[in-house]
């Protein structure tokens, strides 16, 4: 037991080292609340101590499973935690694993899901009244894949209403909390699981993006957040918000421990009409190739527009770290596709015969945006699926000048929980300017992933969103990982995370 002085009170506390497992464990203060901050060990790392047996599985998880009993009530991030089946799902990767039978990176690996990815036997909510005690017989395609590949489920993540928003403040199970500041969003509409992954809660996440509800909440809390590109991961078994639009992928702490769960979920599904029979390259080995050769274009126009200036700021300061990593930076235009008629009209199809006879099972705002959809003609539904097409097929072109595009992943860092709540009717606006730089990417159906590129003076995360063309997720891993190790952002968000909120004792 070592005793250490911290915090703005410079208050003295107690500290135990449990560094064999999850790092050192403190107990600080911070703008007058306790929080914890935590040394991370990555999934690679993790998993070569479980394979060598210096840590055991049932450990690992027990210790998350004890941070989510001490930091959920403050941050919220869970609706449904699955102690018992993970201790026994641990139980069974400790056995196979003692029995020299390794399953691969994940094996052991405490995870989590959002709670709108089915689990068969366990509730899922979609974060809605309406789906407060359905049950699931089956397990999605992704949750197959990853107890296939041994990953420990611990629990089912909060979110926006049926992710139909990007604050993760419209849910049945209440407010998400983000763990830098809790009185901030944690973003959505995979809110939950990015505030998860930063507090500590699960090694990594599954999300849902149907306009950038992974990317967003990750640069938000300051971890790395992957949109494949469409059709790349099943979404056979997760509640829809647009089934045009919809992408499944990973939330984790660094760019390799989402390489390692793409690895996991990403192929083809064939009872899955969205999924694409597309080869999956070697995410994991791509991370080791150099970027020097890379071309990154950087479209202004649009995504550079009204940014917040300590994001103008972070933005420009990691450009010009990127040009020492890359062969060429250079401006580039994209026509920027901004409807979402497409996106309202999927998401009414599938919600018309529940909002008609139960609306008072939804909140209120999600209501409102369910009915934007039903006024959507099939001629325009049909026009604007052509235009999708036609979308997806001439971005491509964009890629014969360069290999890769950065923008901004959010116009401006979390705003406050307060100032969304005192105003309503502003709520969707900003919800939409949050979303501003991400949603074009699921138009286009491209691989994009947010990975931190800096805080503001108020200790605030922000995002830098690289993309690239389809199905080359291995280039978009491949510069994320080049960039995160040639800055210190990742060290911070390791080292350094911590939750403002009240320990128990």
């Amino acid at each position: 037991m070592t005793v250490v002085r911290c915090g703005l009170r410079n208050k003295i506390v107690t500290t135990e080292d449990t560094g064999k497992h999850r790092g050192n464990l403190i107990l600080c203060l911070y703008n007058g609340l306790d929080f914890m901050t935590l040394d991370v060990t990555t999934i690679p790392e993790l998993a070569q101590r479980l394979r060598r047996r210096e840590v055991s599985a049932v450990e690992i998880t027990q210790e998350c499973l004890e941070r989510i009993e001490r930091l959920n009530p403050a941050l919220n991030a869970f609706i449904t935690v699955m102690a018992d089946s993970a201790l026994a799902e641990a139980r069974t990767a400790e056995a196979e694993i003692l029995r020299g039978e390794w399953r691969g990176p994940l094996h052991g690996v405490p995870m989590a899901l959002k709670d709108l990815i089915d689990t068969a036997g366990v509730r899922t909510t979609a974060g809605s009244a309406l789906y407060k005690d359905r049950v699931p017989n089956q397990d999605a395609e992704v949750v197959r894949r990853l107890r296939q590949a041994g990953a420990v489920i611990v629990g089912k993540n909060n979110l926006h209403e049926f992710a139909y928003g990007g604050s993760s403040l419209v849910s049945y199970i209440g407010d998400v909390h983000n763990p830098w500041d809790v009185g901030r969003i944690a973003g959505g509409s995979s809110g939950g699981s990015a505030a998860a992954v930063v507090a500590g809660l699960a090694y990594a996440a599954i999300g849902t993006d149907t306009a950038g509800s992974i990317r967003e909440p990750a640069a938000l809390c300051g971890c790395v957040g992957l949109k494949p590109t469409y059709g790349r991961v099943s979404s056979r078994g997760v509640i829809p918000l647009s089934w045009s639009l919809d992408h499944l992928g990973p939330l984790a702490a660094t760019v390799e421990d989402a390489a390692i769960v793409l690895q996991a979920i990403a192929g083809y599904d064939a009872a899955d009409i969205t999924s694409a029979d597309v080869p999956v390259a070697d995410h994991i080995s791509a991370l080791r190739e150099s970027s020097k050769a890379l071309r990154v274009g950087v479209p202004r126009g649009y995504f550079f527009d009204d940014l917040d200036p300590e994001v103008a700021s972070a933005m420009e300061h990691a450009l010009g770290g990127i040009s020492t990593l890359v062969a060429e930076v250079k401006e580039v235009r994209l026509d920027v596709p901004t409807d979402r008629t497409l996106q309202a009209a999927e998401s009414y199809a599938y919600h018309a015969e529940n909002v008609a006879k139960t609306p008072e099972l939804y909140q209120a705002e999600t209501v409102r945006r369910i009915l934007s959809g039903n006024k959507v003609s099939a001629a325009e539904y049909i026009q604007r699926r052509r235009e999708l097409e036609e979308a997806r097929r001439s971005i491509g072109q964009i890629f014969a000048d360069v290999d890769l595009l950065v923008t901004p992943t959010m116009p401006m860092p979390a705003p406050a929980i307060a100032d969304l709540k005192a105003d309503p009717a502003a709520l969707r606006p900003a919800e939409l300017k949050l979303l501003r730089n991400t949603r074009p990417f699921n138009v286009w159906g491209l691989p994009a992933i947010s990975v931190p590129c800096g805080f503001t003076q108020s200790g605030l995360p922000i995002g830098l969103q690289i993309a690239g063309p389809h199905w080359r997720e291995d280039l978009v891993l491949r510069m994320a990982h080049a960039y995160e190790q040639a800055t210190a952002w990742r060290k911070r968000t390791l080292t350094t995370r911590s939750v403002n909120i009240q320990i128990k004792a």
